[in-house]
């Protein structure tokens, strides 16, 4: 640092201190000298000893104007939240009535970002001269101050007055939040009422914000809101809405007489020419305050649904269509049963009502090939169509159903249903049920990117599917409304209230220092860093591995490395869970190779509780200087690989940690015996004692697919024709009994169920329906029906016979030693001079067009059990054969 500087410094606060400098003597120029004076500071990188000669000479001289300032700015300027220096500094101007300074040093310090004590004091400053610029000013504090209810509400009627309508109502709904959240009764009222003049229309808003009174204030004011806001949907006859809004009165009170009699005549408004609605009102004694209201509410909208024109839906019977009603009786036309009567009470129990434009009504009336059309081309009417045929709340389980395969394809389907996802995740006509993410609801009216993004975090359950919803918010709308406050509290909330430290405290936090990197002024003044939270973690890798946020894991590392000064040992604790090369490169690019390679190495020797990790410095580090420094032979990689795939096939039978060592095996498998084949070329390259003991170690992994053990093992045939496995005999076909593959077994065991399960029931009814025509002598139905039940027997007990006789073929056993069950014989025809190969199988997979020959066929049986380079000549069906057996390899299963 410049001793000039330091000098000069010193030399300021020295002066003003011996001279006394009264507050009157400075001007707004003697702060832009001190502002020369850091910029000078910040040019030889000395601010922060400035900082620290101001705030030693405050420790004895506390309203040293010029420490004040320069120790004020400094601290701005390195962004610390400490700014008690300039706080003290206008309020000693403030006191001595300097207005042109306070307002100097408060934009001074908002260049440096928003603060709400700099804002506060400069609308004072603009109040006092009359200033226009003050409701700039003011929109500023409504916008990082959430409590601020007044002045929000002052803004709106600015607006207002100035006939911007669409901003005043935007900061009336803000103020309305404010003073629900204070519980200011009256102004509740107040902003509410003018609402109501200004946007009835909004219903989606005046639930939201009735659920929240309710919620906060109590349900009696809640309902009582709600009166004002019917009135309107009552007037202009929209009768759906209003009788919506009297069932949630009733609900906060279903003794509500005056709301009981408003839902009658609402009912009688929305039903108007209906030919039984007096009657109905009366059997359901909507009008009598003795009987529920919920149940006369029901059985009304029940029975209202009655009427001729209407469509209705029998379980049995399909979509049908009213006829007519007459008194106490109904008729109705189905399509396979026209004119069926039945009594209404009936009805009302067994039919269920279906709307004109309901989607199964739709696919009764309308052709198959409209309807597909329509549905392809229009994806967001058919969403609106199928939910509301679901009460307004479905799911993409239940809109499948309704359109595969009766409309769509399943091929159809899946570019559809994209488009579909796509459109109900971004229109917002679409929203989802409050309290189910993953039902959907059409909105009559659209709602902004905000509440919808809103609607569904209150929806979602999932934490960190919360995170994700917070952090679109924060990019597609203004964090300054009253929903993303809401949102932004709930992580804040892990953050002031945790009893221990986890991946939800966690995740907040650094969801929270993210959000507040962007917008200062939502810091919620949080007591602890970093480093305070890691060190109440009991374990850091389990804490890693609950976080479901990619972008969260790296912070989560990010933050480790930056604020931890043990960070090397708590990476390479952290990497067998984390398995990144980021961590193995921030290790090494930092000078701590010797811990990496410690760390592979106790993973080989401890392969048992470090499995993961070997298979990563197996997969990721055979070319590394460090890792070729170990000096770990290929062979004993390979061995230490072999252990961990018997030791997951052990624990996984044994139903220990069944997920992660399926997992883990079959890496393992795909390592070694996938598409590079690994294990198999080492081994056919090395010498007979090593394929030996690479052999026996995977021959002894028990639950190994046997296939694999053979196709290793001929491979090893190939090379050294004479090699001896220990423990493995040669075998040969057994011919008692039918040999069969596990596949054709399983199959003819399907078919032999599908013949006792489903041909021959489908028959018994087939028998019945013949029966049911009569005369059986002229009945070609019951003849047929009848013969076909005949081969059904006969084929179920053919298979029987065979199922019982079956052995399965055990691919373990496999030789290429001879021509056997599995095996591809290579033939020289020594009559024609040709090649001709036969796979030999059993009768159940023969197929002599494609050279499959079971082994119980003449010809089959003939070239059985002869090894390789023997002549045969045999005769079948009076013709000679001649070959020579050139070569046997295995048959692929």
């Amino acid at each position: 640092m410049s001793d000039t500087l330091v000098k000069s410094v010193q030399d300021m606060l020295n002066e003003e201190k011996w001279t006394r400098a009264t507050i009157s003597n400075y001007s707004i120029n003697n702060f832009k000298d001190l502002d020369s004076v850091i910029r000078d500071a910040q040019a030889e990188k000395s601010v922060d000893e400035i900082k620290a000669i101001c705030d030693e000479h405050l420790s004895h001289t506390k309203n040293s104007i010029i420490a004040l300032y320069i120790s004020g700015i400094c601290a701005l300027s390195k962004q610390l939240l400490d700014d008690s220096a300039l706080v003290t500094l206008i309020g000693i101007f403030i006191d001595n009535h300097k207005t042109p300074v306070v307002e100097h040093l408060c934009n001074r310090v908002l260049e440096f970002g928003e603060s709400k004590y700099a804002l506060r004091t400069l609308a004072d400053c603009y109040k006092e001269t009359n200033n226009d610029a003050i409701f700039e000013i003011w929109e500023r504090i409504v916008k990082i101050d959430y409590e601020e209810a007044d002045l929000t509400k002052l803004l709106a009627e600015k607006y207002e007055k100035d006939g911007d309508r669409e901003t005043a109502v935007d900061f009336y709904k803000k103020a309305l939040y404010r003073y629900i959240n204070r519980k200011q009764g009256n102004s509740v009222k107040e902003i509410w009422s003018h609402l109501v003049a200004l946007i009835p229309q909004e219903i989606d808003f005046f639930y939201h914000v009735q659920r929240k009174i309710a919620k906060i204030m109590g349900d009696d004011r809640s309902a009582m809101l709600m009166q004002e806001v019917y009135v309107y949907y009552k007037d202009n006859s929209e009768w759906d809405t209003a009788i919506d809004i009297l069932k949630l009165i009733l609900s906060y009170d279903d003794k509500d007489s005056w709301a009981r009699k408003e839902i009658v005549e609402c009912f009688r408004g929305k039903h108007a020419g209906h030919s039984q609605l007096d009657e109905y009102i009366k059997a359901s004694n909507l009008n009598q305050g003795w009987r529920n209201v919920f149940e006369a509410i029901g059985e009304f909208e029940k029975h209202i649904s009655f009427d001729a024109g209407n469509f209705v839906f029998h379980r049995s019977w399909g979509v049908g269509r009213i006829a007519s009603v007459k008194n106490d009786e109904i008729t109705i036309d189905f399509a396979k049963k026209r004119g069926h009567t039945m009594s209404l009470k009936m009805a009302v129990n067994a039919l269920q009502t279906l709307s004109k434009d309901h989607i199964w009504v739709l696919k009764s009336i309308w052709k198959k090939e409209k309807l597909t059309s329509k549905v392809k081309e229009d994806p967001s009417w058919a969403l609106r169509t199928i939910i509301k045929s679901y009460d307004n709340n479905c799911d993409l389980k239940h809109i499948k159903a309704e359109l595969v395969p009766s409309v769509l394809t399943a091929n159809e389907w899946t570019g559809w249903s994209t488009k579909a996802r796509a459109i109900l995740k971004d229109d917002p006509g679409f929203g989802v049920n409050p309290t189910n993410i993953d039902l959907f609801v059409v909105r009559d009216r659209p709602i902004s990117v905000e509440e919808k993004l809103f609607n569904e975090f209150k929806a979602q359950k999932n934490f960190f599917a919360r995170i994700d919803l917070l952090m679109t918010f924060s990019e597609k709308a203004e964090p300054d409304s009253e929903y993303f406050a809401e949102m932004f509290t709930y992580f804040t909330g892990y953050l002031k209230a945790f009893n221990q430290v986890n991946e939800q405290t966690i995740a907040s936090y650094l969801v929270v220092k993210q959000i507040v990197a962007k917008h200062p002024h939502l810091n919620p003044g949080l007591q602890f860093n970093f480093s305070d939270l890691f060190s109440e973690i009991e374990n850091p890798s389990l804490v890693y591995t609950a976080i479901k946020d990619n972008d969260l894991k790296r912070s989560y590392l990010m933050h480790i490395k930056n604020f931890l000064p043990d960070w090397a040992d708590v990476f390479v604790k952290l990497f067998p869970t984390v398995l990144s090369n980021e961590i193995i490169d921030a290790l090494i690019r930092e000078g701590y190779t010797d811990k990496v390679k410690a760390l592979a190495a106790l993973s080989y020797e401890n392969y048992r509780d470090y499995r993961e990790a070997v298979i990563w410095f197996f997969k990721n580090a055979q070319d590394a200087d460090w890792f070729k420094e170990l000096s770990i032979p290929y062979e004993k990689q390979l061995i230490t690989l072999i252990h961990i795939l018997d030791v997951t096939f052990r624990e996984i039978a044994n139903h220990r940690e069944t997920t992660e060592n399926r997992k883990i095996n079959r890496q393992i498998q795909t390592i070694l015996l996938g598409k590079d084949n690994l294990l198999e070329s080492y081994m056919l390259k090395s010498d007979v004692d090593t394929i030996t003991r690479l052999y026996t170690l995977i021959d002894d992994v028990k639950d190994l697919d046997p296939a694999e053990k053979m196709k290793l093992r001929n491979k090893i045939l190939e090379i050294h024709k004479g090699f001896k496995f220990f423990g493995v005999e040669e075998k040969t076909v057994v011919t008692r009994g039918l040999i069969v593959t596990s596949k054709m077994f399983e199959e003819k065991k399907k078919t032999l169920q599908n013949i006792i399960e489903v041909e021959v029931p489908a028959n018994s009814k087939e028998i019945g329906f013949a029966l049911s025509l009569g005369d059986l002598r002229e009945n070609s139905e019951y003849k047929a029906a009848k013969e076909r039940q005949t081969i059904l027997n006969a084929t179920a007990t053919r298979l029987q016979e065979e199922i019982d006789r079956a052995q399965i073929f055990d691919p373990t056993t496999v030789t290429v030693a001879r021509v056997s069950f599995g095996t591809v014989a290579h033939l020289l025809n020594n009559d024609t001079k040709q090649e001709e190969k036969y796979t030999i199988l059993g009768p159940w997979e023969s197929d002599p067009d494609n050279s499959v020959i079971s082994y119980m066929s003449p010809f089959g049986n003939a070239i059985l059990n002869h090894r390789e380079g023997e002549t045969l000549t045999f005769t079948i069906n009076e013709r000679e054969y001649n070959y020579t057996i050139s070569s046997i390899t295995t048959a692929t299963f």
